[in-house]
């Protein structure tokens, strides 16, 4: 693959982190100007993430009948707009639609940018470039909030907004001049809307794609109950300042990054299974350290290594499940990317509230929701990715 392309590709999946992440600094700024709750302005959040989950479960199976450049076309322009219309929201409930708009919108880059992929690459190149996507994903939402914290006093929330659009204009572009179609029409689906729905539930009769599938989530799962229950854990329980925390979230996302990094350069040499199974396992054992740790203590000395470990064997995991699920339904490429992305922002949602059951004092419920999810990973790829099934 061209290195343009991969560029362009990039910068597509960037925009769900960068939209995500941007401008979260903006957060009290933008409710005292509305006059209103902190809650409704987390609704604009929660908008944009059901729009990016809604969004790729439309466009990807679409894809696979009219081809990926139409709609990445398509959708980068909706996108721009939609930037632009919440840079200029005049009310909270706009801004709120606006939100959802340029999550469905932007959800034809994250999840047309895999099919792409898969259309163009298999096998271990195919992981290569999938982790390539995941260096950008990881390192995104350490960048973004350190952008936006950087530039909102000179620039405020709504100046955040116009970068945004100005980065969807910048897509828009990069996929005009520099990208392709890889969906050629003899490789199309066809029908209407009842056979592209029956073409995108045809990806679950693939017993391996599924399992993949929920490795691939489930290791998303982990990490979102990280993300979600460390501030708590690390700041309330551990005693870390905030500056120490930026601190530890940073090197853990360094060495994701830096282990998507690794992978690139060894898959062609040990496999996409191989790496996937030693990721996993290595997911399993921290996680179940950090099980121990919380119930013993927790202490800082252990759990923040613990957590770097975990965080970072994540690298051996996401790219390589990938490639491997989408290798397994690669006449719907389109329909398989946007089960991944779907599975990926339902967990992630659903795991948010479950670590915080036990209130904000307690390493318990995060260390045991990533052991469980990690279990449910490794469950899923032993059991259903095998060469055969014994009954």
């Amino acid at each position: 693959m061209p290195l343009s392309w991969l560029g362009v590709l990039a910068l597509l999946t960037a925009v769900a982190p960068l939209s995500i992440d941007m401008y979260l600094p903006a957060f009290p700024q933008m409710a005292e100007e509305f006059g209103t709750s902190a809650s409704a302005i987390q609704l604009t959040l929660t908008a944009f993430m059901v729009g990016l989950a809604l969004g790729q479960l439309f466009i990807g199976p679409l894809s696979d009948r009219l081809g990926r450049r139409r709609l990445m076309l398509i959708g980068t322009a909706v996108c721009v707009a939609a930037g632009a219309a919440c840079a200029l929201a005049p009310s909270i409930q706009l801004l709120t639609a606006f939100r959802f708009l340029q999550g469905f919108s932007g959800a034809a880059g994250v999840v047309l940018s895999r099919a792409v992929i898969s259309d163009r690459a298999r096998g271990a190149a195919a992981a290569r470039y999938f982790s390539v996507m995941m260096i950008i994903n990881g390192a995104a939402p350490v960048v973004a909030p350190l952008i936006g914290g950087t530039l909102i006093d000179y620039i405020g929330w709504r100046g955040v907004f116009w970068i945004l659009t100005g980065l969807a204009v910048a897509m828009f572009v990069g996929v005009s001049v520099v990208l392709g179609e890889t969906h050629p029409p003899e490789r199309r689906t066809t029908g209407g809307l009842i056979a592209m729905l029956r073409d995108a539930g045809s990806v679950f009769t693939h017993r391996r794609y599924v399992g993949y599938a929920l490795t691939f989530a489930f290791g998303f799962a982990v990490m979102f109950s990280y993300i979600a229950a460390s501030p708590f854990v690390l700041q309330n329980v551990l005693g870390l300042s905030p500056l120490a925390f930026s601190f530890a979230f940073a090197s853990n996302a360094v060495g994701l990054v830096g282990m998507n990094a690794i992978n690139a350069r060894i898959v062609g040499r040990f496999g996409q299974r191989r790496l996937l199974h030693l990721g996993v396992s290595l997911l399993v054992l921290f996680s179940a350290l950090l099980v121990v740790d919380a119930v013993l203590g927790p202490v800082l000395w252990a759990t923040l290594p613990l957590l770097w470990c975990a965080v970072t064997s994540l690298g051996l995991m996401v790219a390589n499940a990938t490639a491997l699920a989408l290798d397994e339904v690669r006449h719907v490429a389109g329909s398989g990317s946007a089960v991944l992305g779907a599975l990926q922002a339902g967990l992630a949602a659903a795991m948010a509230p479950l670590v915080g059951v036990a209130g904000d004092h307690s390493a318990i419920p995060m260390a045991i929701a990533m052991l469980s999810a990690a279990s449910i990973a490794a469950t899923a790829l032993l059991v259903l990715t095998r060469e055969r099934v014994t009954v």
